[in-house]
């Protein structure tokens, strides 16, 4: 996003913190929802989103238009919500999509922090990610875009067979529904940063060779926490093709102490030495 766009989301966050404050957890889960179907609407309809982004247009206007599209569709939480984001300035109509789903996804999240399940409803994130990493076919049939978005949730809900939370398959649903051209496994992984970024933490990605003990979990969890200054989420995946040691990737940072990093970086050198 671009400067304006980046401002007028962190508005929106702002005014939905300070809206859903006295909500009860129904009120979230119908916000949470009517903000991801505002969402899917944008994206199939140009002409609805341009209007409603358009600098040029006053921002009562545009309140306006929200009421006259959406009014006994959506809550009243939500359409005061909806209301508050498009009378911010956005870069780009398509930014505009990207503020709601944001705030349906803020929603939900606040929903699972309400009832203390936030933490669980990260790890199942995560390990759908895992599961979409490992299955390539699997993410290919759910982010199919030209298939009927009917269709890919009918799939979503035989693989996830009721085993998630309500709140971790909404998520997903949404991100299935509207992928907008994005991989399903990004889209996954963004949705755990920003679980954890909920109870200001970061995620720390552990790639293993064997699983970790307690001990060595917590010894990590400090040394990432003094390395970043701030608290960490671990989330470990365990993969012998690493051999030993650890690959570690924070945001964009990725620290490879693997032994098979190790034994390439060998390779590498003597392959240029021979050549020499």
């Amino acid at each position: 996003m671009q400067p304006a766009s980046r401002a007028a989301l962190a508005a929106a966050r702002d005014k939905l913190e300070s809206r859903i404050g006295s909500a009860d957890g129904a009120d979230l889960d119908r916000l949470g929802e009517d903000l991801g179907a505002v969402a899917a609407v944008l994206d199939e309809q140009p002409v609805i989103r341009r209007h409603l982004a358009d600098p040029a247009v006053h921002q009562q206007a545009r309140r306006k238009l929200v009421e006259a599209l959406f009014a006994g569709k959506l809550s009243p939480l939500s359409l005061e919500v909806l209301a508050d984001v498009v009378a911010s300035r956005w870069s780009q109509p398509r930014d505009l999509i990207g503020g709601v789903e944001e705030l349906a996804r803020q929603a939900l999240l606040a929903l699972a922090e309400r009832d203390d399940s936030l933490d669980d409803v990260e790890d199942e994130l995560f390990r759908f990610g895992r599961i979409l990493v490992a299955q390539p076919r699997l993410a290919a049939l759910l982010g199919d875009a030209t298939a009927p978005a009917t269709r890919r949730v009918e799939l979503l809900e035989t693989v996830l067979a009721g085993r998630t939370r309500p709140v971790t398959s909404r998520l997903l649903e949404q991100a299935v529904r509207s992928p907008r051209g994005r991989p399903l496994a990004e889209i996954v992984e963004q949705l755990v940063d920003r679980a954890a970024a909920r109870r200001q933490q970061s995620v720390g990605y552990v790639t293993a060779a064997s699983p970790l003990n307690a001990e060595q979990e917590q010894r990590l969890t400090d040394a990432l926490k003094a390395i970043y200054r701030r608290p960490i989420s671990l989330k470990i995946e365990v993969d012998p093709a690493v051999l030993g040691g650890l690959v570690i990737r924070v945001g964009d940072e990725v620290i490879d102490g693997s032994v098979a990093a190790r034994l390439d970086q060998a390779r590498q050198w003597m392959t240029g030495g021979m050549a020499r």
